[in-house]
């Protein structure tokens, strides 16, 4: 078939076809293999015509292995061949027990390919493709190839979706069908599915979290929140310590309020609106207040008089400064209490009057837009997703990692949390949140990386975008997790049509990509500049690649391979709407 190597370079060797011998089978794309002396080089090859095979080194064989990449090059009369049956496994895997079934080749009769468990998913990932072209499919087959592996159950395997349209929960509802010891659970949305609500317990929301819930964009919005959520977490106390914090922090609030430039009228407003926000048994509108031989409830005292003052100024004075230790001005609770969306929205209220925000014409709209977002969430349908009711105990960030994970008692390998309900901006937000408590058990766990967790984001576009988080926040937890949660064992894997609106730090980071036929101009043309190790051909191939068939290229694979995927089964709800049978009477 092969004749003479003519033209020889760093990368690339053009061969001569044998005269006379016709060719009877289609051999673009297929390996090729250059053997001398002393070495076999593995080649592919890349172009044809009348009477020249152009082919591309791949690596080299070597003591029963093959090594990606090539530095020494075949002699000009080195034999030239194609791959034979039994060197295929070399660069397409063998069924191992620490190996998984991903595909098939179509260039080799369906030979079929295996991938290291621990390349594929250690590793960020990136699955690409045009709507239709079976990234879904082929997300679902491979997950379905690892628990269907004999030889390495996945016991302890944690692998979350964060599912965009709820494609998810009919490929993987039955996955302990087949083992009994796997389990799924299904966190959604929508209130009326079978799944559990998903919600999530505020007092877990750290300043970043509220800075993304509220879309803060000024840096002089952070003082705020951090003041807020210290605010509140001690109003959520309940113990003589709190309690004296508490009677400090209002009776601070009520005399700089007392003392500063506004109308009685707005000073009496303010002050009532501390009090109907915060009360204790000391500060409430009707608590009783004991002068010199009389007595007025709090409210009365507050009363404007013709000279436009308050009546008992001096009775005030001297209730107030009772309660004035600024030794309590550094308490912190010991015993972390939960609360509401309400209370948080109350701390808010109180940190703004008492700063006196409000009344500053440079903070007044960072602090008021503050203010209207959270109100409008806790007076929306979402507040239900962080009416987290936990009894009045509280949970800690680990305790409410470990229920995510829990069903039944038992661990459940695949956790599906179904976003189609909410619109895009929370759904982020959600993500992100998720991505952030996640990275934090991780990092914290005393053995780093013995809990693993392989997250899927699909529709990836929507979330991981070039935020304005690194400007406000100083960082992206997407981008922060790519970065560094491979070394904790947090693992993303993205999944999406739009590569072109993904953030670059993150798809940097990837190191094992899954392309399925895209045609977009500038989606081709923006993974042809960002992704390692790709070349004009890997994106020439996927042009031409038929649905659930796809370029596979990374770490996980000695070469490039294109990939036939079995149907999952069963199949996520993706498919296209049936047109004909919607229209038939």
């Amino acid at each position: 078939m092969f004749d003479k190597i003519v033209y020889l370079s760093d990368n690339m060797a053009h061969v001569t076809l044998a005269p006379n011998v016709p060719l009877s089978f289609n051999i673009m794309n297929m390996h090729v293999v250059f053997q001398d002396t002393e070495k076999c080089i593995l080649g592919e090859i890349e172009d044809i015509d009348e009477k020249l095979v152009k082919i591309r080194f791949l690596g080299e064989f070597n003591n029963n292995s093959f090594i990606s990449g090539t530095i020494r090059k075949p002699l000009l009369n080195a034999t030239v061949r194609l791959i034979n049956k039994e060197e295929i496994p070399y660069i397409m895997g063998e069924n191992t027990n620490e190996n998984v079934f991903v595909g098939t080749s179509p260039l080799y009769n369906n030979f079929p390919i295996f991938s290291s468990i621990n390349d594929l998913f250690s590793n960020h990932m990136a699955i690409f493709g045009n709507t239709g072209s079976g990234k879904s499919y082929g997300v679902a087959r491979i997950l379905q190839n690892v628990f269907e592996n004999p030889k390495l159950p996945p016991y302890k395997a944690i692998f979350m979706i964060f599912d965009a349209y709820g494609e998810y929960h009919t490929a993987f509802k039955d996955i302990n069908k087949i083992n009994p010891n796997f389990n799924f659970k299904f966190f959604s949305t929508n209130e009326e599915t079978d799944g559990e609500k998903l919600r999530i317990p505020p007092w877990l929301l750290t300043v970043d979290d509220l800075a993304l819930l509220l879309r803060a964009d000024s840096h002089a919005q952070i003082p705020i929140l951090e003041k807020t959520l210290r605010l509140v977490r001690i109003f959520a106390q309940e113990d003589q310590a709190s309690l004296a914090c508490k009677d400090y922090l209002i009776a601070r609030a009520i005399v700089n309020i007392m003392y500063n430039n506004q109308t009685a009228m707005n000073k009496r407003n303010d002050i009532f609106t501390i009090l109907n926000t915060c009360q204790t048994p000391n500060f409430g509108v009707e608590t009783v207040v004991n002068g010199v031989g009389y007595t007025r409830k709090l409210r009365e005292c507050f009363e404007i008089d013709l000279n436009g003052n308050f009546a008992e100024t001096v009775l005030l004075n001297t209730y107030l400064s009772k309660f004035l230790n600024a030794e309590a001005d550094n308490y912190v609770p010991q015993n972390l209490k939960p609360y509401s969306l309400q209370q948080l929205e109350n701390a808010l209220d109180f940190a703004l009057i008492t700063d006196g925000i409000l009344n500053n014409p440079k903070s007044y709209g960072d602090g008021i837009t503050l203010k209207v977002r959270l109100h409008s969430i806790v007076n929306s349908e979402n507040a239900r997703f962080f009416d987290y009711n936990t009894k009045g105990a509280y949970i800690t960030l680990d305790k409410y990692i470990a229920s995510l994970v829990s069903s039944n008692g038992r661990r459940a390998q695949i956790v599906n949390f179904n976003l189609e309900d909410i619109d895009d901006s929370l759904a982020k937000v959600f993500t992100k949140v998720y991505s952030r408590m996640l990275f934090e058990f991780t990092k914290g766990l005393e053995n780093r990386a013995t809990i693993p967790f392989n997250v899927f984001l699909e529709e990836a576009h929507r979330y991981v975008q070039n935020d304005n988080d690194v400007y406000l926040l100083g960082y992206n937890i997407f981008e922060r997790i790519a970065k560094e949660g491979r070394k904790y064992g947090l693992i993303f894997n993205l999944i999406s049509q739009r590569p072109v609106e993904l953030s670059e730090t993150v798809i940097s980071q990837c190191t094992n990509f899954f392309i399925f036929k895209m045609s977009h101009p500038r989606d081709i043309d923006f993974i042809k500049k960002m992704l390692p190790n790709i070349n004009n051909e890997i994106v020439e191939k996927q042009k031409s690649l038929q649905p659930g068939t796809c370029v596979a290229f990374g770490r996980a694979f000695k070469v490039p391979q294109i990939i036939k995927m079995p149907l999952p089964n069963p199949t996520p709800s993706s498919q296209s709407c049936d047109i004909v049978n919607r229209w038939r009477a």
